[in-house]
């Protein structure tokens, strides 16, 4: 079902253009064990049933907790699976977030999502955030260093600017940004086209975003209801014909609505459609956390 979605090149990996992320797999606030783990195992499982073969982790989601089940519901791994994950947070709390892009902090997380993933080697490994408090040239250095060492794959990036991408491209070769995207929000045009003319996959996060689009009689509801779908099956419409490196990795706790999702893959727009789509919502500021 998600490889109706088409397939797209992230560097050495080739992957169908809808995943699945793995943030509201883990408790409140992001923040320790789910309350329904066995839940949790079986979402994990069905999604690698629908097609899914691209995961979206991070050391940070619980912390530690999402690498934990993937491992748990998931390894020994397809060989088809491609599992990115995410260093550069510290977490103290629910909700809370702190930048960390020490090199020494960044290696840590590195092996310590290697033995929680139980893998050799992280396919896609990506700075969650560039730490303005450590010189970039010194986190985009340790990415290199462990893609030269087989530590990790490929390497990407969180939530940057088009400058910050050719910064590291100088230093490293980058396959992937992860920014938030989405219908309603989409601050990161810029990005999003120079992605598309690098051939850099696109990974937006918060992919079902639509803001007051959705409001019963408006432009989502009005297409989702000639098209016979829901809302957010729309979003995700939106997003893969956005461009042809999108891979939007939309998340949940429920199989009912992972099996939504993986089914937007299958949901065309007309011309007409997305143009009205696209032109309904102006660009709006990124949320600072998450993704």
């Amino acid at each position: 079902m998600a490889g109706d979605a088409g397939t797209l090149q992230i560097g050495t990996l080739n992957v169908h253009r809808l995943g699945f992320g793995t943030m509201q797999l883990t408790g409140r606030g992001v923040w320790g064990p789910p309350r329904d783990h066995a839940g949790s195992l079986q979402v994990l499982r069905r999604a690698v049933e629908l097609g899914v073969d691209f995961l979206d982790t991070a050391d940070s989601y619980g912390p530690n907790v999402a690498e934990e089940l993937i491992h748990e519901a998931l390894h020994p791994y397809p060989e088809t699976l491609k599992i990115a994950t995410k260093a550069g947070f510290t977490r103290s709390g629910p909700d809370q977030w702190e930048e960390c892009g020490r090199p020494d902090y960044l290696r840590q997380q590195c092996e310590g999502s290697l033995r929680r993933l139980g893998v050799e080697r992280i396919d896609l490994f990506q700075l969650h955030r560039v730490d303005a408090k450590v010189p970039a040239d010194e986190q985009f250095e340790l990415l290199k260093a462990l893609r030269d060492e087989g530590k990790v794959r490929e390497v990407g990036l969180s939530e940057v600017s088009v400058a910050q991408i050719e910064a590291a491209q100088r230093i490293v070769p980058v396959v992937s940004v992860q920014n938030q995207y989405n219908i309603a929000q989409r601050s990161a045009d810029d990005v999003v086209d120079y992605c598309e003319q690098h051939g850099i996959g696109f990974i937006p996060w918060f992919p079902l975003g639509s803001g007051k689009l959705s409001a019963p009689g408006g432009p989502l509801d009005e297409v989702a209801h000639v098209l016979g779908a829901t809302v957010s099956q729309v979003c995700l419409a939106w997003i893969l014909r956005r461009s042809s490196v999108m891979v939007p990795i939309p998340g949940t706790k429920s199989l009912e609505h992972l099996e939504e999702n993986c089914a937007a893959a299958k949901i065309e727009l007309s011309d007409v459609q997305y143009q009205e789509l696209t032109n309904a919502r102006k660009p709006l500021r990124r949320w600072a956390m998450g993704g």
